[in-house]
């Protein structure tokens, strides 16, 4: 079974955007930064999830972004699935900070449970089969609409969504060319998938950089996240 260890955000200026994950989320050797240049225009075709326990925790997630000098896209809010809201990082990351909880049960943390990576597809069959060659074992799947990855063991686990759905749930236009400025580093790679998402080996993506601080084994994901499909 495939094992991701990291996702690498290529960015203009590491320093800064290394600055401003500290400052928001805290972040660690689960997200890489790597300096890159490579045109690129509009939606990138991915997200990246954050799950939470509570919506306090949602709350202060967004509000520590938002003054590191995010964006928001869509402001935190309850949904028939939990609370959550998204913002785009300085670097042109999409973030979504959600809880499937409705309450708080405690005083807000920064504890974050999951981190999830969302790949934007023309066509999620196509895209399930080529991963399934690939080794990764499927969890859970909505027909042609959302397929989520069993990787129980990986600190970052993997989903496929309809490129125009994810950009919808985003909050942002489908649209855009170019470098998706992302490389996913696993046992799997390397290789590059149909929509161009490219893949290297985890010792290749150990190099990329210093990463910054995440909880480190993930449980099942939300249904905040699954939900929204």
């Amino acid at each position: 079974m495939a094992y991701i260890e990291s996702v690498t955000l290529e960015v203009a200026d590491p320093t800064a955007a290394d600055r401003f994950y500290t400052a928001a989320f805290g972040l660690g050797t689960q997200l890489r930064l790597r300096a890159a240049k490579a045109p690129t225009t509009g939606f990138c075709g991915f997200t990246l999830s954050l799950t939470v326990p509570q919506p306090a925790t949602v709350s202060g997630l967004i509000g520590a972004a938002l003054d590191a000098g995010a964006t928001q896209l869509k402001p935190a809010a309850k949904s028939f699935w939990g609370y959550g809201g998204v913002v785009q990082a300085p670097d042109g990351t999409i973030w979504k900070i959600a809880t499937s909880a409705k309450r708080d049960t405690g005083p807000a943390t920064r504890q974050i449970d999951e981190i999830v990576l969302l790949l934007g597809v023309a066509d999620v069959a196509a895209s399930k089969r080529f991963y399934v060659d690939r080794g990764l074992a499927v969890a859970k799947s909505f027909g042609r609409k959302y397929v989520e990855f069993a990787t129980p063991s990986s600190p970052v686990k993997l989903a496929l969504y309809g490129r125009r759905a994810l950009a919808k749930d985003a909050g942002v236009p489908p649209g855009g060319t170019g470098s998706h400025r992302l490389v996913i580093g696993s046992d799997a790679g390397p290789f590059t998938d149909p929509d161009g998402f490219a893949w290297e080996a985890a010792d290749a993506a150990a190099e990329a950089g210093p990463a910054m601080a995440l909880a480190k084994d993930a449980a099942a994901v939300s249904s905040e996240i699954i939900g929204q499909r």
